[in-house]
Order: C-alpha cells, then structure tokens, then sequence
C-alpha cells in the first residue's frame, strides 16, 4: 500500500512538473499547435510508465531515453526514473542508463535550445540534475544493502541461539530421564540381588520379586528408548515427551524404594502454596539420586528425609542414611550421580552439600542437603 501511494506521488509530481513546462512553453511560444499536443501525450505516457519503475526499472528509463530527445516535459520522470534505476540496480547498469540519458537529451538541447543558458548550459543543468538523481539512488542502494546484512545477521544470530537453546534443552531432558533409569535400574538390581541371595523366599515371594523385575525392566527400556529419541531427533520434538517428575511424585517413589526393602521415613513440612516447577523436580532428583546412592553403598540402612521451607525463602531438603558395610552385590555405577546433581542444583540457582557427619551420638551418616530458591 505505502509502494503504491508513493508511485501515485511520483507520477503526480512529474506531471504536473510537464503540464508546467508545456505552459511556460506555450506563453513563451517555443511550443505550440499540435505539436504542443504531441509533447502532452509522449509526456503523459512518460509520466504513467512511472507506475511500473519498480517491476522494470531499467525499462522505463529506456522508454523515458526515447521520449527525451522530443520533448524536455519528461524532465521530472526522468529523474524519478533514473534515481529508481540506481537504487535497485548495480553500478554498471545505473552508470550506463544516467549516461544514455545525458546523450539523449543533447538532441533536443541542439534542435530546441534554451534562450537562457544556451545549448552548454542546458546540457550541464541535466547532468547535474541527473548527478543528483544517481547520488541520492547510491545513498538509498547502500542503506538498503546494509539494512539487510543487519537483518541476515540478526536472523542467523536469532537461530544460532534457537538451536543452542534447544541443544541445552535436549541435553536436560536427556540427563533427567538418564537419573530416571539409573533408579529404575538399581531396584531391578536390587530385587535381583534379593533373589540370588535368598534361598528361602516362598514361591508368593519370588513371583512377586520377578513382577517387580519385569515391571522395572520394561520401565526402564521404556526410559531408555525415550532417552535415544531425544538424542536422535530434531529438537523440535522434544515437546512431546512425558512430563519429568517433581515432588508431587515423591510418594510413589518413596513406595518404589520401600518395596525394594529399604526403610524410609519422610518428614514433609512444606507448606500448603505452590512450589516452582523447576524447584519441584530438581528436588525430585535430589531425592532420587540421595535414595539410589542409599540402596547401593548402605543396603539395608534407614532413610530419612527431611522436606521444610526456610525463613529465608528456600526449599530446604535433607537426607541421611547411617553408614553401613556393604555386603553381596553392588549396584555398579559412574559415580558422577552427585556430581551432576551439583551442576542441576547450581543452575537452578540453589546449593548442594553431601558427605559423612557424626551424629552426636557417635554414629556415622552420609547425609545429602540441598537449598533451592523458592520466591514467595
């Protein structure tokens, strides 16, 4: 719409420039009779073409290079023309289209000279006038050309972050589900364990041990074909994965470890608001991994957790579990669970701490304590 108001504009202004010149001509008598007419019709058809300098710049300047050499009507249309040439084209096309147009207009300077500035003077004014017309087409070509290597560049600085941050994202996703089946994992393990070591379960026993394994092992096949979907296709469709746990979970997970045979007290103080989603599940995989890490190395150990929020403003979780010697089989591992915990937990914004403490009784516990941002 605002092309097609400035085209009007264009074709307004330089007709009426040519119906001024055909006055002026016609007072002074340089111009008169049908051949006056003639002028007015080449001029208008001139003055119209302007309407398509944008689809065919460099042909609407050939037409207006024919019409010139006839009639000086076409000044303004020339100008507009030449200046469209120049701002949409290159240099060679610009530099040999403004210089057909100093040549066309020698012949009417020679046949129709000015009585003013003689036929010198008048070529020298439409050079100049075209000099102009080229000047401000360059300005306008170069603004463009610069305004899109801006653009461009933005856009591939746009995408570049667009993919990084998918990248990162399927990178979370991707570590999460990883913690989800390194649990899964360890109770199948687990509950394998119980059975090679325990001769006298009774046959109810050792079905339902074997259910468990089966349900645990499809869960984590389950996790791990999820896992290799991430990893192998566009990020894009990364959405469409099931939602990670938080701690609205925690009680079923609290019953998975309890079925395992691991003792596990929870003491939930959190108030009755709503916790951040992030905050949820990061203490999630706190807890996760704190529970995992208490079935591997202290099998058979009681578990407490601890879940408050500080006057600080924190989401506070603590766990410990007493240090016993580990006996039958362990539950192999990379030993990078804590470590990746305490990256999870920095970029959320909170703090991670774990390691042995001495209760004041004397015993020895591992205990797991994290602090997470929780605004309110």
């Amino acid at each position: 719409m605002r092309e097609a108001v400035v085209d009007l504009a264009a074709i307004g202004v330089a007709a009426l420039v040519a119906m001024e010149a055909a006055g002026t001509a016609e007072i002074l008598g340089t111009v008169t009779g049908a051949t006056l007419f003639f002028a007015l019709v080449l001029s208008g058809v001139g003055c119209l073409a302007l309407w398509w300098r944008r689809r065919w710049p460099v042909g609407v300047a050939l037409l207006l290079a024919a019409i010139m050499p006839i009639t000086e009507f076409v000044g303004a249309a020339v100008l507009i023309a030449v200046y469209t040439v120049t701002a949409n084209r290159r240099w060679p096309v610009s530099l040999a289209v403004a210089g057909l147009h100093v040549v066309a207009f020698v012949p009417y300077s020679l046949h129709r000279p000015d009585p003013d500035l003689g036929i010198l003077g008048a070529n020298a004014l439409h050079v100049a006038l075209l000099s102009i017309a080229v000047a401000v087409g360059t300005v306008v070509r170069a603004q463009r050309e610069k305004d899109a290597v801006l653009r461009e560049r933005a856009e591939a600085e746009a995408r570049l972050h667009l993919d990084r941050v998918r990248v990162l994202e399927r990178e979370r996703i991707a570590r999460e589900m990883h913690d989800v089946l390194a649990h899964r994992i360890s109770l199948v393990s687990l509950h394998a364990g119980a059975l090679e070591v325990r001769s006298d379960l009774s046959p109810e026993e050792i079905a339902r041990a074997a259910r468990t394994i089966r349900v645990g092992a499809h869960e984590a096949l389950e996790d791990l074909r999820e896992i290799l979907g991430v990893l192998r296709a566009a990020p894009d469709t990364a959405d469409g994965l099931r939602p990670q746990p938080g701690l609205a979970d925690l009680d079923r997970l609290v019953a998975d470890v309890r079925a395992a045979g691991t003792v596990v007290e929870v003491e939930n103080l959190l108030p009755d608001v709503a916790l951040p989603a992030a905050a949820s599940r990061t203490a999630y995989r706190v807890l996760q991994e704190g529970l995992t890490n208490a079935r591997k190395h202290a099998p058979g150990s009681e578990v407490r957790i601890r879940l408050d929020r500080t006057p600080d403003g924190e989401l506070r979780v603590r766990m410990c579990n007493r240090l016993v010697p580990v006996g039958g089989p362990v539950v192999p591992g990379a030993r990078v669970g804590l470590a990746g915990l305490s990256e999870r937990v920095g970029l959320g914004g909170g703090w991670l701490e774990h390691g042995v403490r001495r209760t004041p009784d004397g015993e020895l516990v591992f205990q797991l304590a994290a602090r997470l941002p929780w605004p309110g």
